[in-house]
């Protein structure tokens, strides 16, 4: 049986008459839901620290920043969308002495609340209306009239109308044009954190710098190595994306789909499954959360560390040098 999903029918914008809506945080995600919900006739009020980037760009989209403890007074629907590591003092300090019976806490992330950084009082509604895009595809599909497919899930339901709400939130992003799909806040948190590690970021990385120094270890140029590793993973994510594996492999050679479907399980090996079911033991016990917790609390040394050290491997140095040479990359910050 498929997950449960929600349409345009099943929410009613009309739940959010007479309450005001605190976004706190206008980063990359919070100025998108932000914008598409004041768009789709919301009230609004963003929250976001003075002097900060994001500050700036909430003046510039017309709106009057203020502090999260006055955005949570005004509001009855409170959606934090901080950093993942930020989110609990910003909730101790900020939001929790301003919550009233009845309001709803919003998240995009389940991490906080699944793993008992934040532990909201019985009298509220919280919910995650999660879009599975990031901010800026957010907002273009808001304004294309299509939306994002979005994941939504109850944690706590004190007044009986909290996925009633949550499904009105997500019409106001329009992601139930899309489709919404319901979910838990445990299954959205440890298959995220499991997907991030394992394949979209921790494995993808891994497997290309091992590829770029098997090639320039057994002598082949770097900068062929670069192009054949990592510089041609788009043009493969580009056909999997739309059409899916199988539709990839269709639109490759017939040699490239033979070595693929030859020699891709003597990369990802039983020993490799093995380790990914750990990494998965991982975040389900809470291991990585208490892990990634404590980095923070100790002022992120081992982050650092490995971010400065990988930062320095030869294939940025290559792969900096080549994308200056292809106009149409974007300049680099």
């Amino acid at each position: 049986m498929g997950a449960k999903m929600y349409y345009d029918d099943d929410a009613d914008l009309g739940l959010f008459e007479g309450k005001k809506v605190a976004i706190i945080g206008y980063g990359i995600q919070g100025r998108a839901q932000a914008l598409c919900l004041r768009d789709s006739g919301l009230e609004v009020v963003i929250s976001e620290l003075e002097g900060t980037e994001n500050y700036q760009n909430a003046l510039a989209d017309g709106w009057e920043p203020v502090s999260a403890e006055e955005a949570t007074q005004q509001a009855q629907v409170v959606q934090i969308l901080t950093q993942d590591h930020v989110q609990a003092v910003v909730y101790r300090n900020a939001i929790e002495p301003n919550l009233e019976e009845g309001d709803a806490l919003v998240f995009s992330h389940g991490f906080n609340i699944h793993y008992g950084q934040i532990v909201p009082p019985d009298s509220i509604d919280v919910f995650m209306i999660a879009p599975k895009g990031p901010g800026a595809l957010v907002r273009d599909c808001y304004l294309d009239d299509t939306g994002v497919p979005s994941l939504v899930a109850i944690y706590q339901d004190f007044t009986g109308n909290a996925m009633e709400l949550a499904l009105a939130y997500a019409k106001a992003l329009k992601a139930t044009k899309a489709g919404v799909i319901e979910t838990t806040f445990e299954e959205e948190t440890e298959t995220d954190l499991f997907g991030e590690q394992a394949v979209l970021c921790g494995g993808v990385a891994e497997l290309i710098t091992a590829g770029f120094d098997t090639l320039v270890e057994a002598g082949y140029q770097p900068e062929i190595a670069y192009f054949e590793v990592l510089h041609e993973l788009k043009l493969i994510m580009d056909l999997i994306y739309p059409k899916g594996i199988t539709g990839m492999r269709k639109g490759v050679s017939d040699t490239a789909t033979y070595g693929d479907l030859t020699r891709g399980k003597r990369i990802i090996t039983d020993e490799t499954r093995a380790e990914m079911k750990k990494m998965l033991y991982e975040v389900q016990s809470g291991e990585f959360a208490r892990e990634w917790i404590m980095e923070n609390q100790c002022g992120r040394p081992v982050y650092n560390k490995l971010l400065e050290r990988s930062g320095r491997h030869p294939i940025e140095e290559v792969g900096k040098r080549l994308r200056g040479m292809m106009p149409f990359i974007p300049d680099e910050d």
